[in-house]
């Protein structure tokens, strides 16, 4: 479990935080942790956003696949013994699709006006999150939109991870203009694309040529989406798109760097963002979310733990290795700081002043499950900047 208020597990801070359990060796607990997701795949059909029963209606980012690759450093047939679970999980991703007319939405599922598929967050439920209603009612009540609109906005933002963020919203000052689900998002897309080819690998394993086929189209037909729709070759970086206007999204943010993660990018495409990274996001203490000072949590001055190991691993993996060592190094000093300052990790820190993080609807939570699996497979990476 991540820490703090977080009493259960969470999906995406699960991997984050088996970074760490792998390079400590604890193998059997790694595995434990992947067959308990598989089983919730099994059960439920997805992998939920947490492991309580109100969850149960939205999921995470899809990060599943990158679980089962850590495995894979153990034990090389874990992508054949999970193949059913990951192509499930893709198949609830990809509910609706086949029946999915142009220039609409349906589920997870985008079909643009030209027929390309791609996919946004979405949760099924349109009513405020039980673990904020309070919030979300009174957010409702001073908004000049529908309430169900709004809640399934709020609560596909949640299935995001990042909940909230001005990536998601029209008026960056205002959380009532959140748009989720308008948004086809780069990071989410990425995953999926790596999920994709992680199937075709495991299905090549397996002799299944049918599916090998299958999946390796998807994945070449989705890169080829992702280069069209999230690439601006003006700005020379990765963007969401919004969809319902056709337009690419001047949002900058740490999403960007996720097609670097999963190998989606060209080595010009990684000099552009590498050089949009260095101008935009990188701050005295890590890497920022975004730029914007929005006072959600999502936003600067903060700066995350997941997002530092996708940077940090995106760039040394896509020929900029000067630029991950250089993240890697000031996230390392912000965490220690703040360690010998007050004795814990934290879920988020202010990278700007290298303090603990705030922002948001709750305070910043100890522990931090993805904080300490980051931190410690960066200090293997980069031992010569353990401080002293």
């Amino acid at each position: 479990m991540p820490g703090g208020r977080f009493r259960e597990i969470y999906y995406w801070d699960s991997y984050f935080t088996m970074l760490g359990l792998v390079r400590d060796g604890e193998s059997a607990l790694a595995r434990g942790m992947v067959d308990n997701f598989a089983d919730l795949i099994d059960r439920y059909g997805h992998v939920p956003n947490g492991s309580r029963s109100y969850y149960l209606s939205r999921s995470q980012p899809p990060v599943f696949f990158l679980m089962v690759g850590l495995l894979g450093l153990d034990a090389p047939d874990a992508d054949v013994r999970y193949l059913n679970a990951m192509r499930a999980e893709h198949a609830f991703w990809m509910h609706g699709a086949r029946s999915l007319a142009r220039g609409h939405a349906s589920e997870h599922v985008v079909r643009l006006a030209d027929g390309t598929l791609l996919n946004r967050y979405w949760d099924a439920l349109d009513t405020p999150r039980d673990e904020s209603w309070l919030e979300d009612v009174r957010l409702a009540a001073g908004a000049s939109r529908p309430a169900a609109a709004l809640y399934r906005d709020l609560r596909s933002a949640a299935e995001s991870g990042w909940d909230f963020s001005s990536r998601w919203l029209r008026d960056p000052k205002d959380l009532a203009t959140i748009e989720t689900t308008a948004i086809v998002p780069v990071d989410l897309n990425s995953l999926l694309y790596g999920m994709e080819r992680a199937i075709a690998a495991a299905c090549a394993r397996r002799n299944d040529r049918l599916c090998e086929r299958e999946f390796d189209q998807q994945a070449r037909q989705r890169h080829q989406a992702i280069d069209r729709y999230l690439w601006n070759p003006m700005r020379q970086r990765y963007g969401d798109y919004q969809w319902q206007s056709a337009q690419w999204l001047d949002r900058p943010s740490a999403a960007m760097l996720y097609p670097l993660f999963v190998g989606a990018a060209s080595a010009a495409q990684a000099r552009g963002v590498a050089a949009a990274t260095r101008e935009l996001l990188l701050a005295p203490g890590g890497l920022l979310a975004t730029p914007l000072r929005t006072g959600q949590q999502w936003d600067a001055p903060n700066g995350w733990a997941p997002l530092q190991w996708i940077a940090v691993r995106g760039l040394s993996n896509s020929g900029q290795a000067g630029l991950a060592a250089d993240i890697a190094r000031r996230w390392l000093a912000t965490v220690t700081r703040v360690y010998r300052e007050t004795g814990r990790l934290l879920e988020k820190y202010d990278v700007a002043e290298s303090l603990p993080g705030g922002g948001g609807e709750y305070p910043t939570q100890d522990g931090f499950g993805w904080t300490n699996g980051v931190t410690r497979e960066l200090l293997a990476e980069y031992p010569q900047d353990v401080a002293r």
